[in-house]
């Protein structure tokens, strides 16, 4: 289930409610019960989505990947297909209890988990893109504890969206390495992420100078990294820059609290870092 990578899932569902409008000041008795249930279900989504990428991988990973939990025999596929499947379920279910609004998000994220890990992750273009919109519609899921907000903020998805995709590219050659047109490519959607948030501060939507060190904490992580692996163009250091691009999404996430609510809730979010590291020392994180 990739335990690194769902406490980044659930980063989102408190950044997408900081934009709804969520503080650390503000939180009430509901409030609190609805985000409990988006972060759990976030969880049952990511988690699902990750066990049905291991169950689709399993010929790959037998030759690429074999100690793995399917190829070494560790789980079944039967085993896993279930898991995924139920994981989904509690995800929808949970989702739902919010609003019908967020149920519906939910179930589309899941299918576009699926769409990804069948049959999009191996395309060139379409990779990305599917893995950027579940990323965008998991930071929409936490803006869905306010309709009317998610129904005039629904295009702050695209942010995530570019990002991802970025990741998605430089995952491309993880395994073989030689790829250093996409980790450019990559580097240069970083950089289109950073613009679009100056845009936004231009506008009057974020706060600017609140945001100023998230940003620069998010993008350096990135680029010290992605630098290397284009440099290095081998599997272990674009397998790093993967890794460092997963985990950035956390000070993304604090980005988006610092521009949209308050400071200390991005720091609050940014604590959630150090979890994401421990684990991603023990479990795998790509």
């Amino acid at each position: 289930m990739r335990p690194a990578n769902l406490v980044t899932a659930v980063a989102d569902i408190l950044a997408g409610a900081s934009i709804a409008g969520l503080t650390l000041a503000t939180f009430q008795s509901a409030e609190v019960i609805n985000i409990i249930y988006l972060m759990l279900a976030t969880i049952g989504l990511y988690g699902g989505g990750v066990v049905f990428n291991d169950v689709f991988d399993y010929e790959l990973d037998k030759v690429e990947r074999p100690e793995r939990p399917l190829p070494s025999g560790q789980v079944s596929r039967t085993s896993a297909t279930i898991q995924a499947l139920v994981l989904y379920i509690i995800g929808i279910v949970l989702a739902s209890l919010v609003s019908p609004v967020s149920g519906l998000i939910a179930v589309v994220t899941a299918i576009g988990a699926t769409v990804y890990d069948k049959w999009a992750k191996h395309h060139t273009f379409f990779g990305p893109v599917v893995m950027g919109t579940c990323r965008g519609l998991n930071l929409l899921l936490g803006v869905s504890i306010s309709l009317p907000v998610l129904y005039t903020m629904w295009p702050i998805a695209i942010l995530p969206i570019i990002f991802i995709g970025a990741i998605t590219l430089t995952s491309q050659g993880e395994v073989v390495g030689n790829n250093r047109k996409a980790v450019a490519l990559a580097m240069s959607l970083d950089a289109v992420v950073v613009i679009l948030l100056a845009g936004l501060a231009v506008y009057g939507y974020i706060n600017w100078m609140t945001l100023i060190p998230f940003v620069t904490l998010w993008w350096g992580m990135n680029l010290f990294a992605k630098i290397k692996a284009y440099k290095v163009n081998e599997p272990k250091f674009i397998m790093k820059a993967v890794k460092m691009g997963v985990l950035s999404l956390i000070p993304l996430n604090a980005c988006y609290a610092a521009g949209f609510s308050s400071w200390q809730l991005a720091v609050a979010i940014l604590c959630l870092l150090p979890i994401s590291l421990f684990l991603s020392k023990y479990f795998a994180v790509t």
